[in-house]
């Protein structure tokens, strides 16, 4: 595992239940849409699901968040109990996700060594943010973490597999393999189906994974020297990651070395995704504000920046009550729209006061935008094949650069693994 950071894993899964009621969308969606989690929550009912295993963030600043992570902590315990689930022990899951227009993700779920980790800034790990990690978001999550018998991952890590070694090979053969779950999801997301993948075939995996990482053919590829591997690229769940990277830090301090290598919040499971699948589309994350003067801050903006109506710069389309426009930077802070506009809406905040929320959908950012006391900034897309060489290059990217597709495609919870002794 030294060579790569990522291994088959021992993985938790639910019996005799209803599947599209236990597997929920990852908790930082829809969290400016309560109507979203009132709705899964009526479609739930009594019924087990990791609605009750995990705490949508929406909920996450309100009040009486402690009695809700202590019951998300009792659930966690109740289900192992009672036999809800099932563990498989050292194993990879191939997993098809038919998305809701049709189109299936492939992945790979499996376990990555935390020590192989690092979001700092200028990190050269194995395993790295690509984009800035805001550690004042550590914290809140780490509550939920910190007691938590299981973790139920919606984190996507991406590889820069052009030759498509490591996932593909496995897809040819998925009619031989034994079928771990296959139905639909919720809430008109399409639906998923999994495998477990036999140990000849997870060797061929860990050999391919193996030759993405060996260095000589990393600098050609790139061609860079003296950089560290590159092999995993943190796509979605970034904060997740951190969370999990954190709570081993403090796990470890009471270990000896040898137990820290065997304790189970050392790893942290994941689905792997090749960022060269024709399925993986990159979407702009847009940016509301809300309890905020609209007016003001689109004059602070022309203020700190040269901004025209049109032309040449990086453009950003606005909604507020009085209406739309575009406004072309001409002298921008960063080299992407979406680090500038950040770069100034930190500084707006701090000094004025409000709120943000990073937005997935323009229809939903055109709705909160338009409404008194609110705005909205549309993004444009980056491509993904920039990904990897700007990550490598010049470290992370400014934060919600980007996200892999709609709300309703992300990743679902599902899987589950024990992270106590």
């Amino acid at each position: 595992m030294a060579k790569i950071g990522f291994q088959a894993g021992d993985i938790l899964l639910p019996q005799g239940i209803d599947m599209t009621k236990w597997s929920v969308v990852a908790c930082d969606q829809y969290t400016s849409e309560p109507e979203y989690w009132d709705a899964v929550d009526a479609l739930v009912g009594d019924a087990p699901s990791t609605l009750r295993l995990t705490l949508p963030e929406i909920y996450l600043e309100q009040d009486g968040v402690d009695a809700r992570i202590r019951a998300v902590n009792e659930a966690m315990l109740e289900y192992l109990k009672n036999g809800v689930l099932a563990e498989y022990k050292n194993k990879y899951l191939y997993v098809e996700r038919t998305m809701r227009d049709g189109t299936v993700r492939p992945g790979l779920m499996g376990v990555v060594d935390l020590e192989e980790y690092d979001y700092r800034k200028g990190s050269q790990s194995l395993i790295r943010a690509t984009e800035g990690t805001v550690v004042e978001r550590i914290p809140p999550r780490l509550r939920v973490r910190e007691n938590a018998a299981l973790e139920l991952p919606h984190i996507m890590l991406l590889i820069d597999d052009e030759q498509k070694t490591v996932l593909e090979p496995i897809a040819e053969k998925k009619d031989t393999l034994a079928s771990a779950y296959d139905f639909p999801m919720m809430m008109d997301s399409g639906s998923i189906r999994g495998w477990f993948v036999d140990d000849k075939t997870a060797a061929q995996v860990d050999l391919a994974l193996e030759k993405l990482a060996e260095p000589a053919a990393f600098d050609a590829k790139y061609n860079v020297s003296g950089k560290g591997v590159l092999l995993f690229a943190v796509g979605d769940g970034n904060h997740s990651l951190a969370t999990a990277k954190e709570n081993y830090e403090q796990v470890k301090r009471s270990l000896s070395a040898e137990e820290a290598a065997v304790h189970p919040a050392r790893y942290a499971l994941v689905e792997v995704v090749n960022i060269h699948d024709d399925s993986l589309q990159f979407e702009p994350i847009h940016r509301v504000l809300f309890d905020i003067d609209a007016d003001d801050i689109l004059a602070a903006l022309r203020r700190e920046h040269d901004v025209a109506e049109d032309g040449e710069g990086q453009k950003i389309s606005y909604v507020c009550a009085s209406g739309k426009g575009e406004l072309v930077i001409r002298d921008p802070s960063a080299n992407l729209t979406v680090g500038t506009l950040q770069n100034f809406l930190d500084r707006y905040l701090k000094e004025h006061g409000g709120r943000v929320d990073y937005i997935h959908g323009e229809d939903v950012v055109e709705r909160l935008g338009a409404q008194p006391g609110n705005i909205g900034f549309l993004l444009p897309n980056m491509e993904k094949n920039e990904l990897f060489p700007t990550v490598i290059l010049d470290g992370a990217l400014p934060r919600k650069t980007f996200s892999m597709g709609h709300a309703y495609d992300k990743r679902f919870y599902l899987e589950v693994r024990k992270i106590q002794k």
